[in-house]
């Protein structure tokens, strides 16, 4: 199997454990407090990034006091609140809701570029933020009773899938922010760097709240437990390293296109493991949200495509004659 192949492989088994931590966080939001589950997962997962990094011969980088708030800020959104906010919007909605929410994140990252650092977007990623909000909005807003007469049961159904649905919404924002501040640091920081750091920063930030939660005092919920374990060493390192060993293979356009199997991989694995319906709804939701990460990786390929194009040298004028 040659480099490139070998990156495409690395970068799908990669996106389907992400989509994985949506199963995962299904089975452990009702028997865990979310930031409990979320400090168990750092505490986890930071050790492992520490000895990594050892292995690799990789320092702590060296940040100014700034730097060092946006790397707080940056942890305390898409580490903490990212998977708080997921654990939280898991205790009312369906995964496979959650997988298609959270595969909207690069028209997210996008939109959040566009309106923070005013970003101009091509044709192609304003077409995939529309796309992208309408299956957040199918999947957000056809959560209604269909039938002729709603009861107050499928009436408090709705509106509790609604929460966990704007719960799910807000953890991708809280990612998208996660993305946008990256671009603000100036000291150049490894990868694996800064997974370490999140870990570790996110440990420090979730530990005061889930001490607040006292998860001693609740029943141990093992199926819970090993959700949380599975989330730290599976998608969290091992998604890490399978993600940046496949992107060094391949162009960074095409290492997005990946991100379209978060919501198919979600989606699967909740039908599998959770024997949730992928109705009607999920499904168009699912198609709007995979043509707008279409879009954005087509842009991001023309990008790429015109800054690696070689510039036309100018003819040089031949000098006039004596």
């Amino acid at each position: 199997m040659n480099s490139r192949w070998t990156g495409y492989l690395f970068c799908t088994l990669a996106m389907i454990g992400v989509g994985s931590t949506v199963v995962a966080s299904k089975l452990i939001a009702h028997g865990l407090p979310p930031f409990s589950a979320t400090a168990l997962r750092f505490a986890i997962a930071f050790p492992v990034f520490v000895a990594a990094m050892k292995l690799a011969g990789e320092r702590w980088p060296r940040v100014s006091a700034r730097e060092a708030l946006l790397l707080t800020v940056q942890a305390g959104s898409g580490s903490v609140g990212y998977t708080v906010l997921l654990l939280a919007g898991l205790r009312f909605t369906s995964a496979t809701n959650a997988g298609v929410i959270t595969g909207s994140l690069p028209a997210v990252a996008a939109l959040i570029a566009v309106l923070a650092l005013r970003e101009r977007p091509g044709r192609l990623t304003v077409a995939a933020v529309a796309l992208a909000s309408i299956g957040v909005f199918v999947c957000t807003g056809g959560t209604g009773s269909t039938g002729g007469t709603a009861n107050a049961a499928a009436v408090a159904h709705a509106a509790s899938t609604l929460l966990g649905n704007l719960f799910i919404v807000a953890a991708v924002f809280c990612e998208g922010l996660f993305i946008l501040l990256n671009k603000r640091l100036r000291t150049p920081i490894s990868p694996l760097q800064m997974s370490t750091l999140m870990s570790g920063i996110g440990l420090a930030l979730s530990l005061v709240p889930a001490l607040i939660e006292r998860p001693w005092t609740k029943a141990i919920d093992v199926t819970a437990i090993e959700g949380v374990v599975y989330y730290a060493l599976v998608p969290t390192v091992g998604g890490f390293l399978l993600w940046f060993a496949g992107a060094a293979r391949i162009a960074g356009a095409q290492a997005g296109a990946f991100t379209a199997f978060v919501p198919l991989s979600a989606a699967v694995l909740a039908a599998l493991v959770l024997h949730e319906t992928i109705g009607v709804v999920q499904l168009m939701g699912m198609l709007c949200v995979l043509v707008a990460v279409a879009l954005i990786v087509c842009d991001g390929m023309r990008e790429e495509s015109a800054r690696l194009r070689p510039c036309p040298q100018r003819r040089e004028r031949p000098l006039p004659s004596a």
